[in-house]
């Protein structure tokens, strides 16, 4: 059983200040880290913690950047057999964390806009026991359209999640098994919705984009449409010190819970523990569950406890 992730992969520069700096204004940090991120990379890592087989479908440049990205691929359990080198510089996100844990990120793409479809497509093809792929928008929205053609032609689930936000292309969305936006994004998705999201914004966006829909809602859990119905999953209380990377983590927990046969809910309740426990801890993907507190929160999850 086999999950592909096509996306991207940065190196995450993070400073933390109790307060964000306004234009022209300089502020004084509390701390800073340099960690392995990427919305695509977050999502391979943690659902490989999982303990499942994930291939990571990526470009990375010719830079000390992207020798380590490797490096912690490799320490992760994430297959790099369709990770491809190019000339320049991999992809970078400055980002800025507030005492709140709010964050602020610029995404410089690098490497990861000099993915092609052609590259895509035979990685997918080469890949036996493909269950699912996910995709984001920090790579050429035609690769990720050609990754889900592929994916759709072989029964692989796909998993989407338009972030950073911009709209969903035709021959992408109808690809597309589960859309999973934020809070933000539904906004972009449904643009007279409103916060809080409620139900009958949920089930219109699900009606019109036509596909699967989980909305995640940062503390307030997740939403996803079942037959018609919103079930709402309630997101345990925990004291949020940093959020970057909390979607990427519910997205890959989600799509691993799918294929592991939990069901939607299940597999929703799932992806808010994680990213719950994530937020309570500095960093991307340092932040995640380890194995064995991913082990501990599937277990919780299959009893019902």
């Amino acid at each position: 059983m086999a999950i592909a992730v096509v996306g991207s992969t940065n190196i995450d520069m993070v400073a933390y200040a109790k307060v964000l700096p306004e234009s022209g204004e300089t502020v004084k940090g509390e701390d800073f880290i340099l960690g392995f991120g990427g919305k695509g990379a977050n999502q391979a890592v943690i659902t490989a913690r999982f303990g499942v087989n994930v291939y990571m479908v990526n470009s990375i440049g010719d830079d000390v950047f992207g020798e380590t990205t490797l490096s912690n691929f490799a320490k992760e359990n994430v297959n790099t057999q369709y990770v491809s080198k190019v000339s320049g510089p991999s992809g970078v996100a400055p980002i800025w964390v507030d005492g709140e844990g709010n964050n602020r990120i610029i995404v410089v793409p690098g490497a990861n806009g000099k993915m092609t479809s052609e590259q895509v497509e035979a990685a997918l093809n080469s890949i036996e026991d493909l269950e699912a792929v996910i995709g984001q928008f920090e790579i050429p929205t035609q690769v990720t359209a050609a990754a889900f053609k592929v994916a759709k032609a072989k029964g692989a689930l796909t998993i989407f999640n338009p972030a950073p936000f911009e709209p969903i292309q035709d021959n992408l969305l109808q690809n597309c098994d589960w859309i999973i936006p934020n809070e933000s994004e539904f906004a972009g998705l449904h643009p007279t919705g409103k916060k809080p999201i409620v139900d009958s914004e949920i089930l219109e966006l699900a009606s019109y984009l036509k596909v699967n829909l989980c909305v995640t809602l940062g503390a307030a859990g997740a939403a996803l449409v079942i037959d018609g119905k919103v079930h709402r999953v309630a997101a345990p209380i925990a004291k949020a010190v940093d959020t970057t990377g909390a979607g990427d983590c519910f997205v890959g927990t989600f799509t691993f819970g799918l294929i592991s046969g939990l069901n939607p809910i299940q597999a929703a309740e799932l992806g808010t523990k994680a990213a719950s426990l994530s937020v309570t801890r500095l960093g991307t993907m340092a932040s995640y569950p380890n194995t064995t507190e991913a082990q501990e929160m599937l277990n919780i999850v299959k009893s019902g406890s």
